[in-house]
């Protein structure tokens, strides 16, 4: 009767433990299953935004700017006080360019060639067909930089709009209405006003004398004009440029006759926000981009805006991978856990084995297969669920994103071999007390042990 009860003692503890390995090797498999989506996602990432850079963006083209810290985040003192040498960019002060400066950057020879990056502000829009007076932002069309069209026709890479056409975004529609094919071949019609000083109290009495309040009011009027283009197509929402807010674009000759006509007769005639310039083929640009910045300029290459976007793609990759390691913390818990209660319910075996020969080291061995089994088992298993949840949802969230024939989840066999190989090693150093506490049992003891 006692021997039918230590059996089904046994029995039960046999059960109970092998619940409590699965239960751990599930732990470890969530764990798993995180980092391979994480791995997967992070790659697929990074490979899509390098072909989209290579692809659409001149390697070559460089963005130069008076000031470094044109490209810092951080704004400057909420008071500055004014010059003539600076200006508001995105409502951040920042020195600007002369064209002593460009005539600098030419004469080093680096380049094929230098346009100068306009800060333009209109007074507001027109469309035709739409009464209605808006408000929004402009900027030179970057021939470097290959958007997506809505409608309508993008040039291809370094090749630019002609001086009678323009680009509207994609955001601009939403408002309009319509659709995007609904624009193209409109006329788009934006009108300035130029900058001209405040007139003095002696101009203004003289004017009110010569031609009483109307005069007056000519005087203190901006002059205004109106430039007019064909849109030639609708970019897409976020393509418009590297910068966050949708803007009109127009040719850099049509937006030289619009700073001309602004700023003639100003203390800001002939200065520039930077640069867009194209280093000669065949020439680093890296170190071409060095040796402005020892003149005291501020450059930022292709290969800046990559690394700006991996970054971003790896800081996100980094919080999910703390999820999965928080889940393997966990795990790592449930392996001692496991482990010890294992020790103690096989004291007795462990008696008799020890009692039969079988070495410290060998006793201590055999508790850590255990533990890197159950790594194994748990690292293995998150993986084919990831690598198959992977391959279910990849064709989804293509088309969601549209985008195109490029996966967002890449499975690199090497990075999961590399993953599940550490967390064995992982299972196996959470092993190594209960391994240890199970070898120094003394044999005789054990062995009282039911």
């Amino acid at each position: 009767m006692k021997r039918i009860d230590i059996m089904k003692r046994a029995a039960h503890n046999l059960t109970q433990s092998k619940a409590r390995t699965a239960l751990t090797s599930l732990a470890i498999a969530v764990g798993a299953f995180t980092l391979t989506l994480s791995l997967a996602g992070g790659e697929g990432a990074r490979q899509y935004a390098n072909k989209v850079l290579q692809s659409n963006i001149n390697p070559q083209a460089m963005f130069i700017v008076k000031d470094p810290s044109f490209f810092d985040v951080t704004t400057g003192p909420a008071l500055q006080q004014y010059s003539a040498d600076t200006t508001q960019v995105r409502g951040t002060t920042v020195k600007v360019l002369s064209q002593s400066d460009i005539d600098a950057i030419q004469k080093t020879g680096d380049f094929t060639s230098v346009v100068p990056v306009f800060n333009l502000s209109m007074r507001y829009l027109t469309i035709s067909g739409h009464s209605t007076k808006y408000i929004g932002q402009v900027a030179s069309y970057d021939d470097t930089i290959v958007g997506s069209a809505a409608a309508g026709t993008l040039p291809k890479l370094g090749v630019n709009i002609g001086d009678n056409q323009a680009t509207i975004p994609e955001e601009y529609v939403t408002t309009l209405g319509g659709t995007p094919a609904d624009y193209i071949g409109k006329t788009l019609t934006l009108t300035f006003a130029a900058d001209q000083a405040s007139p003095s109290a002696a101009q203004i009495q003289q004017a009110f004398l010569s031609g009483g309040q109307s005069a007056v009011t000519q005087l203190v009027t901006p002059k205004t004009k109106d430039f007019t283009f064909t849109i030639v197509a609708v970019t897409k929402k976020g393509t418009t440029s590297v910068q966050a807010n949708p803007r009109v674009t127009i040719s850099p000759n049509a937006a030289k006759q619009v700073n001309d006509f602004v700023t003639a007769g100003t203390d800001k005639s002939g200065k520039y926000v930077g640069v867009q310039a194209l280093v000669k083929a065949g020439t680093s640009s890296d170190a071409v981009k060095k040796q402005i910045t020892n003149m005291g300029y501020g450059a930022r290459t292709a290969k800046d805006l990559q690394g700006v976007i991996f970054t971003f793609v790896n800081t996100l990759q980094g919080i999910v991978l703390g999820f999965g390691l928080l889940a393997l913390i966990a795990s790592i818990f449930g392996i001692v856990n496991t482990q010890y209660i294992s020790v103690l319910e096989r004291t007795s075996q462990i008696g008799l084995m020890k009692a039969l020969g079988m070495s410290r080291k060998n006793v201590a061995r055999l508790f850590r297969y255990e533990a890197a089994w159950i790594g194994f088992i748990g690292a293995a298993l998150g993986a084919a669920l990831g690598i198959a949840l992977g391959w279910v949802l990849n064709p989804i969230i293509t088309n969601a994103l549209s985008l195109g024939d490029q996966q967002l989840l890449i499975f690199v066999w090497w990075q999961i071999g590399l993953m599940i190989a550490a967390l064995v090693v992982v299972a196996v150093v959470a092993g190594w007390f209960p391994a240890r506490k199970a070898a120094k049992l003394d044999p005789i003891e054990a062995l009282r042990t039911e």
